[in-house]
C-alpha cells in the first residue's frame, strides 16, 4: 500500500466522521453569518455585502476540507479537519497511531 494511502479502518472512520464534521462546519459558518447579521454598526447593505463575502469565503474552504473524499487525499483532508477543528478528538483518536502521526507531521505538530 503506498504510504499516502490510508489503511481501511482509518478511511471508514473518515467515512463516518465526514458528515458529521461537515454538519459542524455549517452550524459555525451559519453562526458566523448570524453575528455579521447581528452588527448594527454597519448599514442592511454592508452587512449583505458582508454576509455575501463571508459565504463565498466559507464555500471555498468547505470545498478544500470536504469535496471529492478520496483515500489517496485522505490524509491531506483529516489535516484539514483537524486544523479547522470539525474532526472531534475522539474521532481523531479513534484513527491508528500511523495516520495520527501523519496528520499531526502535516499540521507541523509532529
Amino acid at each position: 500500500m503506498p504510504r499516502d494511502v490510508i489503511a481501511e479502518a482509518d478511511w471508514k472512520v473518515l467515512r463516518r466522521a465526514h458528515p458529521l464534521a461537515l454538519e459542524r462546519f455549517c452550524e459555525r459558518v451559519l453562526g458566523e453569518v448570524e453575528r455579521v447579521m447581528r452588527n448594527r454598526e454597519q448599514t442592511h447593505h454592508q452587512r449583505c455585502l458582508a454576509v455575501f463575502e463571508l459565504v463565498q469565503r466559507r464555500d471555498r474552504d468547505m470545498a478544500r476540507l470536504f469535496d471529492n473524499p478520496r483515500r489517496s487525499q485522505a490524509l491531506t483532508m483529516l489535516a484539514h479537519m483537524r486544523s479547522e477543528g470539525v474532526l472531534t478528538q475522539e474521532e481523531f483518536s479513534s484513527l491508528s497511531p500511523q495516520t495520527r502521526s501523519a496528520v499531526e507531521r502535516l499540521l507541523g505538530a509532529g
